[in-house]
């Protein structure tokens, strides 16, 4: 079933949205050469706890950390542990908070110190798909509007979309429907309606799409392993455009901050 939030739900998403988004901001800040993904887990979990929220995935279906880290051909999920990060590593960064019931949830791929010329055009591709669909997250449109154009600007620039992993909708829960594939799958698609609050997360990969998950039994890889990168935004549908509850440039408000 497809919730539709109202205006008090809406409300309580911008909220949870904005820590996430906070939370994420400064821990792409954070990494740095030389830090453990340990490390940065923990940072995630001192910003989330500034503002009175829990992470989204600390338990969620077993998973053990606060955040996802995943570096280099690591698409998602990625554990965090005694690894080291060294420079030209890519790392995506994966921030879900829990705040009054709601959820904010949100990625971002990043650098650390540099990274070589692929690298770089895979972030930029990634990032321009996921505002490439974030524009058809509009009511009246469907699902596959969004599917497509991620499709189509990712494709163009001779890479490829992870297949077995997908967006979906979000709220009380992590996911909820309907599921949002960045590629189209020729299977129905719902319209998308005002009120629906959406998680388009593009997983791109430089090589080819296949993927396998490791011993661990989260974190999952390129099969070729070549690098991958992933962004991701929570996003209000409108009559209108689109709202990005997630941006950057929202801060949390009227919150109330520990010490």
């Amino acid at each position: 079933m497809i919730v539709i939030k109202n205006e008090r739900e809406i409300r309580a998403m911008r909220e949870a949205c904005a820590v996430a988004s906070e939370v994420l901001d400064a821990v792409c800040g954070f990494v740095t050469p030389g830090v453990t993904t340990r490390d940065i887990d923990q940072f995630a979990a001192d910003r989330i706890a500034i503002y009175g929220a829990k992470s989204a995935f600390l338990g969620y279906r077993g998973y053990p950390c606060h955040m996802c880290i995943s570096v280099n051909e690591q698409v998602v999920h990625g554990l965090s542990g005694t690894r080291r990060i060294q420079f030209g590593d890519i790392l995506s960064l994966d921030v879900g908070v829990v705040l009054n019931g709601f959820i904010g949830d949100n990625a971002r791929t990043v650098p650390a110190g540099a990274c070589d010329i692929e690298a770089q055009k895979l972030i930029d591709v990634t990032e321009k798909a996921l505002y490439e669909g974030i524009s058809k997250a509009v009511a009246g449109n469907r699902v596959r509007d969004i599917s497509s154009a991620i499709q189509t600007l990712v494709e163009a620039n001779g890479m490829s979309v992870v297949r077995e992993f997908v967006g979906h909708g979000v709220g009380r829960s992590m996911h909820e429907e309907p599921q949002i594939p960045n590629y189209v799958d020729g299977t129905s698609s719902p319209k998308l309606r005002a009120g629906m609050t959406l998680a388009i997360e593009p997983m791109v990969n430089l090589g080819r799409a296949g993927v396998e998950i490791l011993k661990d039994g989260w974190t999952v890889v390129t099969r070729d392993r070549k690098p991958s990168a992933h962004f991701e935004h929570t996003v209000l549908v409108n009559d209108g455009s689109p709202e990005i509850l997630t941006c950057r440039c929202v801060k949390p408000s009227a919150l109330k901050v520990s010490s």
